[in-house]
């Protein structure tokens, strides 16, 4: 799957010859579980696909999260100050829309908004009746159902010095052609392939974001998981532990760690206010209401304050949207299903930063020295 996404991203006509040494940090980025690992990632809930689409010209690219038949219900929590969606206030709880067909998370600032139109062609294309959304009633030709793809961006548009270069609606057709059931594949890849943390001090400063999955089943079989594109101004916590585990870098390369600069009253020399974003999907195969999924969403959210600090901040614009499924038959307790979406979520965070590889000069924590 990683060498069939590679290829996808590599040999598509509009690329003019990619730059070799992206292509290995890309090749290396693209993890996925060993044959007959259980899956731990977003696509562990059953009737969930996830496909990215990574540009070769420069590090950006787009993830699209697919859905066998309209998710059951979904809702979105924005609590950064500079938020890039399209369709988010569909889901909010006051919306007579409740379903959703795909989400999209992509880089390129707004301009990655237009992935959106490539996954509704492709859902239009493929789909048959019982993988669109209702229809209106008996007697309404089939033509007319529209596919509802939401979708959130994050900005990447100085990483690798072309920001003409930039997600668009094929990039978002290619990804959702590519979607598998097959583990996701986490670090410098669709979404996260410009995705950067730590610019509190300037982007010189900063280190490699990326994208990361993770989930947790229960006993009783309910299933929560989560996939994040991680693009913060501030850095990325271990919450087990509370060290820092990517970030904003001193002169000698060390992490500097955001939290003391602040407590300390140091003058945070920013440069870039407008270059951030966390953005992610959590997912439960529980069946939910559409005003529980934005009440998951919301704890969901938690997971951002857990692991990133500062979070939230007035140039970000992190955004997570959450569906149900609703596969699992058994008691759905809103407040559980909310608590775990906020410990994968984080849990997913903290894999984006580790299994990221180093891009445009901008180094990963696998770069740093212990």
């Amino acid at each position: 799957m990683a060498i069939r996404n590679l290829e996808l991203g590599i040999w598509n006509r509009r690329f003019h010859i990619p730059n070799p040494a992206f292509l290995i940090a890309l090749a290396l980025s693209a993890s996925c579980a060993p044959a007959g690992a259980a899956n731990s990632t977003l696509t562990a809930i059953d009737g969930i696909r996830v496909g990215h689409d990574t540009l070769a010209e420069r590090p950006t690219g787009c993830t699209v999260v697919l859905f066998d038949g309209a998710a059951l219900a979904a809702g979105v929590s924005q609590r950064g100050s500079a938020p890039g969606t399209r369709d988010a206030d569909q889901l909010q709880p006051t919306s007579a829309v409740d379903r959703v067909n795909a989400i999209v998370l992509s880089g390129g600032s707004a301009f990655g908004l237009d992935t959106a139109n490539g996954v509704m062609r492709w859902v239009d294309e493929h789909a048959t009746d019982s993988r669109r959304p209702p229809s209106g009633g008996p007697g309404v030709p089939r033509g007319v159902d529209v596919p509802i793809v939401a979708s959130a961006v994050l900005i990447d548009l100085w990483v690798g010095g072309k920001p003409s270069i930039r997600p668009d609606a094929d990039c978002g057709y290619r990804a959702a052609g590519a979607a598998t059931t097959a583990p996701v594949q986490e670090g410098s890849v669709g979404a996260g392939a410009g995705a950067t943390v730590g610019k509190i001090l300037g982007r010189e400063r900063a280190m490699k974001g990326g994208l990361g999955s993770a989930a947790i089943t229960l006993p009783n079989g309910l299933r929560v998981a989560a996939i994040v594109a991680v693009n913060p101004l501030g850095d990325v916590i271990d919450p087990s532990n509370g060290t820092v585990v990517a970030g904003a870098r001193n002169d000698n390369g060390s992490l500097a760690d955001v939290r003391k600069l602040l407590r300390s009253g140091a003058a945070l020399q920013r440069t870039s206010a407008d270059d951030n974003t966390t953005i992610a999907v959590v997912a439960t195969n529980a069946r939910l209401t559409k005003a529980d999924a934005s009440r998951v969403a919301t704890m969901a959210d938690d997971g951002i304050a857990r692991t990133i600090a500062p979070a939230h901040t007035t140039a970000d614009g992190d955004t997570v949207f959450a569906v149900a499924t609703g596969g699992w038959s058994g008691t759905t307790d809103v407040t559980t299903v909310g608590a775990l979406a906020a410990d994968v979520l984080a849990d997913a965070i903290v894999r984006a930063v580790r299994s990221a590889t180093s891009v445009a000069g901008i180094p990963a924590v696998r770069d740093l020295k212990r």
